[in-house]
């Protein structure tokens, strides 16, 4: 299958859990209806961004993997046949708690969990408080309607996770996200450069990306949305504003075969001198 149609879900998010849970729902069904066949949700969302700030009771906010807020769009993805990627503030163990993405198939089978590797930390993003830092690597998913990699909103900034997906064989990258304002910058809107940095991650490794935020107000923060895809040349396809709203979009995954043979880079790289990256070089300043 060369041509498959990517879904995303931008919305608002409630504080109510259940509030959450049955609006998406929704609107899967309405990216179904208009043709998806695999969906991204934004990150973390079955609830609101509690890392605005710093309170230990934000870690009953956490869930297993077999909370309804997962079993339920494990039972859609089945009932839908697609893939859907959802990801949630997951509760592995008293006092271990993660930013992960469950992935299931169009037979509503588990796939595995992505955990969030980088974990910013920074005014009204405390993350390092409540996320422990990814333990999962970098893992591809083989599914009916492509291989896809996932990195988890920090992760998106970081080359060397688009060019590590790239290289265990994903074809389309997704980055589920929770992006708005600064609050030290009230001026300073940051969408551009995001949209910039990511999509420039399609050219690197001629590969689609599908970025997908939320927006809304929510208590001190405003998040933008701008969700987007990008074809393998970096050119965005199809964008969303700043409303809640679905992205649904047609790729043709031969895309890729075509501009890796026009921009080699993944023929031409030099491991060999990539020390400095990698810490086995000193690098003077």
């Amino acid at each position: 299958m060369s041509k498959v149609n990517v879904g995303l879900i931008q919305l608002a998010s409630d504080e109510r859990m259940e509030v959450n849970i049955e609006k998406t729902k929704e609107k899967v069904r309405e990216a179904v209806a208009k043709g998806a066949n695999i969906i991204c949700l934004q990150e973390l969302y079955h609830g609101q961004y509690f890392p605005q700030t710093v309170s230990v009771d934000n870690y009953r906010l956490a869930i297993p993997l077999e909370h309804e807020a997962l079993s339920e769009m494990q039972q859609l993805a089945k009932e839908l046949g697609i893939v859907l990627i959802v990801p949630f503030y997951e509760r592995v163990a008293k006092g271990i708690y993660f930013n992960s993405a469950a992935v299931y198939d169009e037979k509503g089978n588990y796939l595995g969990t992505t955990r969030k590797n980088h974990i910013p930390d920074g005014p009204q993003y405390h993350e390092k408080f409540y996320f422990t830092p990814g333990n999962t690597g970098y893992p591809v998913y083989d599914t009916k309607f492509g291989r896809i990699g996932i990195g988890i909103c920090w992760d998106e900034w970081f080359p060397e996770v688009a060019r590590i997906l790239t290289l265990k064989g994903a074809e389309i990258l997704f980055y589920p996200s929770a992006i708005g304002s600064e609050p030290d910058h009230p001026e300073l809107s940051t969408r551009a450069a995001w949209t910039k940095a990511i999509s420039a991650h399609s050219i690197h490794n001629g590969v689609f990306v599908a970025a997908v935020n939320r927006v809304g107000q929510e208590k001190e923060m405003n998040f933008y949305g701008g969700s987007f895809i990008s074809n393998p040349l970096g050119e965005i396809i199809q964008s969303l504003d700043d409303k809640e709203g679905i992205l649904v979009e047609e790729i043709d995954l031969h895309e890729i075969e075509f501009t890796r043979n026009l921009l080699q880079f993944l023929r031409d790289r030099r491991t060999d001198t990539y020390g400095p990256i990698l810490g086995k070089e000193k690098i003077s300043g």
